[in-house]
């Protein structure tokens, strides 16, 4: 799967992923490979990505995800790694 993280000002990741979790308005939720297509408003958490070498962390402040046909678009009103 691939994934972008942007904020306003910048774009804070993009690549190839093998899972994401994700802090959802109604809980957290992970997305896996070829997951159905949805749409997500987000909280105050933490995304966690999965590649095939390692795990990252981004704390974001809210905002809105996207997945579909393989893609992950969040679109995030602020991120700290």
């Amino acid at each position: 799967m691939y994934l972008e993280i942007i904020t306003p000002d910048k774009k804070v990741f993009a690549g190839e992923v093998t899972s994401a979790q994700f802090p959802g308005a109604n809980g957290s939720f992970e997305v896996l490979d070829s997951h159905a297509p949805l749409i997500s408003t987000l909280e105050q958490g933490r995304i966690r990505v999965t590649t095939n070498k390692s795990q990252e962390f981004f704390t974001v402040d809210g905002g809105v995800v996207e997945v579909l046909n393989n893609k992950i678009i969040v679109l995030a009103e602020s991120v700290t790694e």
